[in-house]
């Protein structure tokens, strides 16, 4: 009985002690300055009693003084008469967090607010245990952080340096901690560039770290607590209002950073200069510096030079390109590469061979050797400046800024030459009068004059689209060219079509040139002109164009026609009974089309007033989908294809009452520009209507029953078989099936029957409870027979018996499954004959094998004993004292 008031009273003890209440305050010391906000959290946890906890603030000077109570969240009038007024005007205040978690705030703190506070909470347990109150050091110090700065330069030139500089000092009486941010502030947003400290590490802003990590911004720490950033190769993105900002903060238990009281100091706004305003560029002959114009003849090599200048050239890196008639020829890099424009492979011809080469800071030379007809133009030196965002310590691995681009003064250059002179004639050859029509033209070059030996005729076509055809406002499009080789260059626009065949341009005669569309579109309709150069062989062996004239435009153009479109539905199959196939067929006739494609939307309505639903569709690509109204299940006997060029077949197989109602074709035409683009609507037509409408006629069904033997003896097999057959239209074998029941009457004609033996039409066999020792089982035979089996027959087994069938088959009208009705077949009785001799055999038998077994035995018992009681033994002769022989005896 001791031991078991033991164990009681040490378990309640332990309960106790796992319910024992805990409070909790900030982590201690707690520092903070004068002036600024406090705030100290208290939470309790493992208490009874309401979720709703209550807490009670105190605090004294000193860890041994008199404490004062300063608030309570449940007695107002809780607060000690010196902090009333305090309490009153919110400057102290307690904000609950949650049920069990509140939070002392001091709005501004005061020195004397220095000291240890306590933070309680009434019991609300029923046991006393844990703590009640927990306690927390505040100490406040002087505001001593102090921020200078030294301000910046009001301008700085684009590409230069310079230095942010801040000085962050405070009175160290207590363990607290420096850190200084500076910022740029562009409008009213204010971005953070770089923050040093309070543990020593630098976080750069987001928009400013990468530019850090290139080394485009540095921070310098200094003495007596000087800090400066340096921001190098500023760009005008630079420009601001730059702020410097300090702070101090203390280091809790529990590792977590408290800001205390912070500073910020505007230094002033720095603008930067643009490259743009003191980058000049200026261009010039080095034959005749002073003149703008220079003459040479063929075959003269040609010298310009390029001089830059710029207040911060130093600082910049140049990328120099030489311009001709507004062309790229040559061009040096930023990084000293120079890559040269010039080609023979263009419809322009070859110009002469150029080269750049920097001979100076800022000087750069252009010479090109061989001039010809075609270096004549006018030419200019573009540079663009570039600055490198990241720093000098990258090692020119930072990402570069064009800070400005330039383009100096044209000089003209002329090379004088004896041009050849010819004239054009462009002629229709064909003129389409609808689109899909052949169009030819031919351009005729005469009266050539000035043409040198070994020169060569080249043409190049181009197109102008008519006014709200194709682009707004009219542009000219090149369709092709063939130029001094017979070398055919196709126009962006037109190469597709000169690739496939549609569209091509030949030289039929030395003179003659023809343009031959294979089929017209409306975007071919507008202006036409040939252009037709002379090209000839210069000193080098190259062929360069030396004349070009144009000939006068012709208008390509004929009267659009409105297309028309005209669906005709034809029923192919009609749909009579359920589960039949319809099928119908929509031609399509059009006028005004050329080569056309056509959607096909398949839609169908319940009634004339009813919805419309989406079947099918197909595409003019031939892309197959179903609608929103079509059966997942059914699709597969769904088919939309397209019969002929303007024929398009939908059939669906075996019709449901679901399926009657309306059917039409929606078609549309489309039409394509050129190959490769997309398609675009010409015109659409619905046909007439065809109508689905028939009535669900189910099928019938019989059933027999047979036995191959009616009378059985003890313990053999019976079989019954249950047969049933489909009249009329028969469903498939997979949309057919059964539920068989048996029964079973003792008395010949009875009217008692008993259930013996069921399956569903899903298969599952279940057997009724029965006196018999015989078992039973149901056999499927094949999908309309069904074999009941008696096995081991008793006597109490003989009697009628009858089989009752419901048929289920998948409607074809419907798609449902239906219950058709119930089938009750006719009746057979079985019989378990009684065997005579079969009872009596094995009894015999067993009889007769014991008398034979007994009789043995005792033939057996007898020779045994005979043989140990009659053995051979001394013949002893008889007494003649008969008297005594016969006493004894």
């Amino acid at each position: 009985m001791e031991k078991c008031l033991l164990v009681v009273v040490f378990g309640l003890l332990m309960l106790g002690g796992c319910l024992a209440r805990v409070v909790t305050v900030s982590p201690g010391p707690l520092i903070r300055v004068e002036g600024q906000s406090v705030s100290i959290r208290c939470d309790v946890n493992e208490y009874g009693g309401p979720r709703e906890q209550d807490f009670e603030w105190m605090m004294s000077r000193d860890a041994n003084a008199q404490r004062i109570k300063i608030i309570s969240t449940f007695d107002a009038s809780y607060s000690n008469p010196s902090l009333s007024k305090r309490v009153a005007s919110g400057d102290i205040s307690v904000v609950r967090l949650q049920d069990n978690e509140v939070e002392l705030k001091i709005a501004e703190a005061k020195a004397l607010d220095a000291g240890f506070y306590w933070c309680q909470t009434p019991s609300t347990d029923s046991v006393i245990s844990g703590n009640y109150e927990a306690q927390v050091q505040l100490t406040v110090i002087s505001n001593t952080l102090r921020v200078s700065h030294q301000t910046p330069p009001p301008v700085i030139p684009e590409g230069s340096d310079f230095t942010l500089s801040c000085n962050v000092t405070r009175e160290l009486t207590h363990p607290t901690y420096l850190s200084v941010t500076w910022s740029v502030k562009k409008g009213g947003a204010t971005e953070d560039i770089l923050t040093f400290g309070p543990q020593g590490d630098v976080v750069a802003g987001s928009k400013f770290a990468r530019r850090y990590a290139d080394g485009g911004i540095r921070l310098v720490p200094g003495k007596n607590g000087v800090f400066e950033l340096v921001i190098s190769r500023v760009t005008s993105s630079d420009e601001g209002i730059y702020e410097c900002n300090g702070t101090e903060w203390t280091h809790e238990n529990g590792g977590k950073w408290i800001k205390i009281v912070e500073s910020t100091r505007e230094m002033g706004t720095v603008a930067v200069t643009p490259t743009g305003q003191s980058l000049s560029v200026k261009a010039s002959s080095s034959s005749s510096p002073s003149s703008a114009a220079l003459l040479l003849s063929p075959g003269n090599a040609l010298t310009l030079l390029c001089s830059v200048a710029a207040d911060n050239l130093p600082a910049l890196a140049l990328e120099v390109t030489w311009l001709a008639d507004g062309r790229e020829i040559i061009t040096m890099e930023r990084s000293g590469v120079v890559i040269s424009n010039t080609s023979s492979s263009g419809a322009q011809g070859k110009r002469g061979e150029a080269s750049l080469e920097r001979t100076g800071a800022g000087e750069y030379r252009l010479g090109v050797r061989g001039v010809s007809g075609e270096d004549e133009g006018v030419y200019a030196c573009r540079i663009r400046a570039f600055i490198e965002k990241g720093g000098r310590s990258t090692g020119g691995g930072g990402r570069w800024h064009m800070a400005a681009e330039k383009t100096s003064s044209p000089v003209t250059v002329k090379v004088s030459q004896i041009k050849p002179s010819f004239t054009l004639t462009l002629e229709p050859i064909l003129n389409p009068q609808m689109a899909a029509e052949p169009t030819e033209l031919a351009c005729h070059v005469t009266n050539i004059t000035h043409l040198p030996h070994g020169g060569r005729l080249g043409v190049t076509w181009e197109h102008t689209t008519l006014p709200g055809i194709g682009d707004d406002p009219q542009t000219s499009h090149p369709i092709g060219s063939l130029d001094g080789n017979g070398n055919l260059l196709p126009g962006s626009t037109y190469s597709d079509r000169l690739k496939s065949g549609l569209l091509s341009l030949t030289r039929v005669q030395p003179n003659t040139f023809k343009l031959r569309f294979l089929r017209t579109q409306e975007i071919d309709m507008g202006q036409y002109v040939c252009t037709v150069s002379a090209w000839s062989v210069n000193s080098q062996g190259d062929m360069v164009k030396t004349a070009e004239h144009q000939s006068s435009p012709h208008t390509v153009q004929w009267v659009t026609k409105r297309p028309s479109l005209n669906v005709v539905a034809k029923q192919v199959r009609a749909a009579s009974v359920g589960g039949a196939t319809f099928e119908v067929s929509c031609t399509v006739a059009t006028e005004n089309l050329g080569e056309v494609g056509y959607s096909v939307l398949i839609q169908s309505q319940d009634s004339l007033e009813s919805n419309v639903r989406t079947i099918m569709t197909l595409s003019p690509d031939n892309v197959l989908q179903h609608g929103g109204a079509t059966d997942p299940n059914r699709r597969d006997s769904l088919v939309l294809t397209k019969s002929g060029p303007a024929e398009f077949r939908f059939r669906l197989a075996g019709v449901q009452l679901s399926d009657r109602g309306y059917y039409w074709c929606d078609i549309t035409a489309w039409t394509k520009q050129q190959p490769g683009q997309t398609w675009t609507r010409a015109t659409s037509a619905e046909s007439n209507k065809v109508k689905i409408d028939f009535q669900e006629n189910g099928p019938s069904f019989s059933i027999a029953i047979q036995s191959d033997d009616s009378s059985v003896y003890p313990w053999e097999t019976a079989k019954m078989e249950c047969s049933l057959s489909v009249l009329g239209s028969s469903p498939k074998t997979d949309d057919l099936a059964y539920e068989v029941r048996w029964f079973f009457t003792r008395l010949r004609g009875g009217e008692t029957t008993t259930q013996v033996a069921s399956v569903d039409r899903f298969g599952v066999v279940r057997k009724e409870a029965r006196n018999s020792s015989s078992d039973i089982s149901i056999e499927r035979k094949d999908t309309h027979t069904y074999m009941l089996n008696i096995h081991g027959t008793q006597d109490s087994d003989s009697g009628e018996y009858h089989c009752m069938a419901t048929p289920w088959y998948l409607s074809a009208s419907t798609g449902a499954w239906t219950q058709a009705g119930d089938l009750t077949s006719s009746r057979i009785f079985l019989t378990v004959r009684f065997a005579v001799w079969e009872s009596l055999k094995l009894p015999l038998l067993y009889g007769l094998s014991a008398s034979l077994g007994v009789g043995l035995f005792s033939l057996v018992l007898g020779l045994v004993c005979a043989q140990c009681c009659c053995r051979n033994t001394t013949h002893t002769p008889r007494s003649r004292n008969k008297l005594m022989d016969l006493e004894m005896d």
